[in-house]
């Protein structure tokens, strides 16, 4: 009997070995099949949004039942309506930061756009930027800022083929060079917003929660926010959970490579405090809604989740790259923007919310004309 027990059980230990493997060999075969091409189609130019909505809550919402299959049309301010008493939002509270400066070369008198990514060391004034046109700027080169170029950077590194580092040489205190870069950098707006920053883009470009410096881009969905709504959520009893990730450009870099698999998105730094997390860990408890308010706050808790599915505190570096199929740990909610062709944001939307139904989504929204990108409209995912 013992002999023929120690059998089955071998049998049965190999048997559901052997099954396991096929399945995760099943399954790594379904991820590495979603390509680049995937996600292309024509986006009019004209849906390229290059100013915000007269007011905030009063952009476009389409609302995607994942359940159901079903799209509605409403106004951003009626996202109330699918949120009850105890429901959680999760929002990026980073706050962007003037990033784009111009300069100019030096003997030559070139202009030169310099694009601050991150401060690598406060004491050295190092600072990690992209510069453009790249081809004119090599190490040992001095950049001057200012109507007096009396503000200069030296090049002293080659990052990448665009990047460079530079050691500004202030010797003042910290905080008077701070408010220097402030002064002289201006919104950092996307490329594809084909105008001047204006005086509406300093407040426009920022969620009305931004709290922590360190964006050189607005987490989008969060943009359409008002205070009145915000009000009339604590109003309902919805519980707010603040992370933060500093939107680098990252995000945005287009891929290169057919095969997901093989992009390599940059770091961006995160901060998930434990308050958050009792927040959202207690709303999980009960089965309540969770909304990640943009693709950032997703990509912050996921890249803090427990193997038990719980959010758990976490401040660090996250190159997490988000696509079909995936399996979302905490939020079963979602809201975002419309977002261009190829890009991560839009893998990540397809990731949640199924690529098919995102995908004829998508359609619908070219069709309605609906507005896309920064200041384009919005989508909540449920």
């Amino acid at each position: 009997y013992q002999i023929k027990f120690r059998k089955d059980a071998a049998f049965c230990s190999v048997f559901f070995g052997s099954y396991f493997f096929y399945l995760c060999l099943l399954q790594k075969n379904q991820r590495t099949s979603m390509k680049l091409s995937a996600f292309k189609f024509e986006l009019p130019e004209e849906l390229l949004a290059q100013h915000p909505a007269e007011h905030r809550d009063e952009s476009r919402l389409m609302v995607v039942d994942r359940k159901t299959g079903t799209i509605q049309h409403k106004l951003f301010k009626d996202v109330l309506n699918y949120f009850e008493e105890d429901d959680v939002m999760i929002f990026n509270n980073t706050k962007v930061f003037p990033a784009r400066m111009y300069g100019n070369k030096e003997k030559t008198g070139a202009k030169i756009e310099v694009f601050l990514l991150r401060e690598l060391d406060s004491e050295s004034r190092l600072w990690d930027v992209l510069v453009d046109p790249a081809r004119k700027i090599r190490i040992g080169n001095k950049l001057y800022f200012g109507e007096n170029d009396d503000f200069v950077a030296e090049v002293i590194d080659n990052t990448t083929s665009r990047g460079r580092t530079l050691r500004f040489l202030y010797d003042g205190p910290y905080e008077d060079f701070r408010a220097i870069l402030n002064n002289l950098g201006e919104t950092p707006l996307p490329k594809h917003i084909d105008r001047a920053p204006e005086p509406e883009d300093i407040e426009r470009f920022q969620t009305i929660y931004a709290k922590n410096e360190g964006a050189v881009a607005a987490p989008a969905a969060g943009l359409h926010f008002s205070k009145s709504l915000m009000k009339r959520f604590e109003i309902k009893g919805i519980n707010f959970a603040e992370v933060t990730l500093h939107v680098g450009l990252g995000s945005f870099r287009l891929v290169e490579v057919e095969d997901l698999t093989k992009h390599k998105m940059d770091s961006e730094q995160i901060f998930v405090p434990e308050e958050a997390c009792n927040i959202v860990n207690k709303a999980q408890t009960e089965k309540r809604r969770i909304c990640a308010v943009g693709t950032t706050s997703m990509r912050s808790i996921e890249s803090s989740v427990s193997t038990f599915g719980q959010l758990t505190p976490f401040q660090g570096w996250t190159n997490k790259f988000i696509f079909p199929p995936y399996d979302f740990e905490v939020a079963n909610c979602m809201i975002t923007n419309f977002h261009v062709p190829e890009s991560t944001l839009l893998m990540m939307a397809a990731g949640f919310g199924g690529y098919d139904l995102i995908m004829e989504a998508y359609k619908i929204a070219i069709k309605e004309k609906y507005k896309f990108s920064s200041y384009g409209d919005a989508m909540l995912i449920i």
